[in-house]
């Protein structure tokens, strides 16, 4: 598992060179956001000793549902023994294995079949952070449109935005999720509504033209610059793709 680091409160790790998770120094240990794709704990526990942090890692925070981003939730939930779990309300839903899933649209959502895969954990949420929640340093920001529940989070200290698949960056540009690049289709196929996530965007550059945001730290690609300017270009970019 590749190590980067992404400021002086994290570091990147990255399993087959696509799918990323964070540590997060916290004040009272470390935040893992996301688990990757299934098989992932023991190199993320790896890497994290390599660190020095194995034994810190107090909390796991999610995105979204995604199997690439819960896949190995319950390994690490062992592993780690009494690790708080901390997701969206909405994404909440999403998390249990079926039968318990709830894969139902609320009547203001959109009603189209939600896509990518939910292969659902064991581990049960400790905590349902809601939007503008302030969760340690990380600010909890409602982004849907990937899925019904999809949160990113803004780390107010450094304005490192962690987006999860509201946006990818793989190629090193900025790219709305939905409207991808070709080489890596992906978030696009596993999008649930493409003109929710635009939406999603164009609060989220709303919000960076007001507070800071210095870089993005996707589900997928490297870290990059972000601020208002480079989100409207990739805003521009959707909607003259999707017209």
């Amino acid at each position: 598992m590749r190590i980067r680091e992404v400021s002086d409160h994290a570091f990147q790790l990255t399993r087959m060179g696509l799918v990323n998770c964070y540590l997060l120094r916290e004040s009272d240990g470390y935040t893992l956001i996301d688990t990757g794709i299934g098989g992932s704990a023991e190199a993320i526990l790896v890497a994290a000793r390599k660190l020095g942090v194995a034994m810190e890692i107090q909390r796991v925070l999610l995105t979204h549902a995604h199997a690439d981003h819960i896949g190995s939730l319950d390994q690490l939930c062992h592993l780690l023994g009494n690790a708080d779990v901390a997701i969206g309300a909405r994404e909440a839903r999403l998390l249990p294995k079926k039968p318990a899933q709830d894969r139902s649209r609320d009547e203001n959502e959109p009603q189209g079949k939600l896509k990518g895969m939910y292969p659902g954990a064991t581990s049960q949420p400790t905590h349902l952070v809601s939007d503008g929640e302030l969760y340690g340093s990380l600010r909890c920001l409602a982004t849907p449109g990937h899925t019904p529940g999809h949160f990113s989070f803004l780390d107010e200290r450094d304005g490192t935005l962690y987006c999860g698949d509201a946006m990818t960056t793989v190629g090193g540009h900025l790219h709305i999720s939905g409207w991808a690049p070709w080489y890596f289709p992906l978030p696009n196929f596993a999008t649930w509504d493409k003109p929710t996530n635009l939406e999603t965007a164009r609060k989220l550059f709303e919000l960076a033209s007001l507070t800071q945001m210095e870089q993005v730290a996707p589900g997928h690609g490297p870290v990059c610059p972000l601020n208002s300017k480079i989100l409207a270009v990739a805003i521009v970019e959707a909607e003259h793709t999707q017209s």
